[in-house]
């Protein structure tokens, strides 16, 4: 049985930094697409960053490039998020999602554009998200 749960999310100051985890059961999250994701209040839920192929390719919304880092720890098969000079455009529910049994991130297809919806992007399995605000 597929399952992703988070954790790592809080209260964290403009400025600062957060990681967040998502701890995987039931596949080897290393050989498949992993994602995450973030919902900010009364907005649609988009796509932040996805890695594939053991974390040797990954990708990154605009918004987050060179601020976030999405990582992978292969023993404790839990993925991470390293979330850097974070401001207050960055709060939102955080939540990993993987394409199993897909090994291939959707930025590798032909047209895919960051703002697709994310029902359209293939993952199947979802954690239950972790709140991070940013806040002074």
């Amino acid at each position: 049985q597929v399952q992703l749960v988070e954790s790592g999310g809080g209260l964290v100051q403009p400025g600062g930094s957060v990681r967040l985890s998502c701890t995987a059961s039931g596949f080897t999250l290393e050989d498949y697409a992993i994602g995450w994701f973030r919902q900010a209040p009364g907005k649609e839920r988009e796509a932040v960053s996805c890695t594939m192929n053991n974390g040797d390719l990954s990708y990154y919304t605009h918004s987050v490039k060179g601020r976030f880092t999405i990582s992978l720890d292969n023993a404790k098969n839990t993925l991470y998020l390293q979330m850097n000079s974070l401001a207050p455009e960055d709060t939102a529910v955080y939540y990993c999602a993987t394409r199993f049994p897909n090994v291939l991130c959707p930025q590798l297809s032909g047209g895919f554009e960051w703002y697709d919806p994310v029902e359209s992007q293939g993952y199947g399995y979802w954690g239950q998200g972790t709140q991070v605000t940013v806040s002074s």
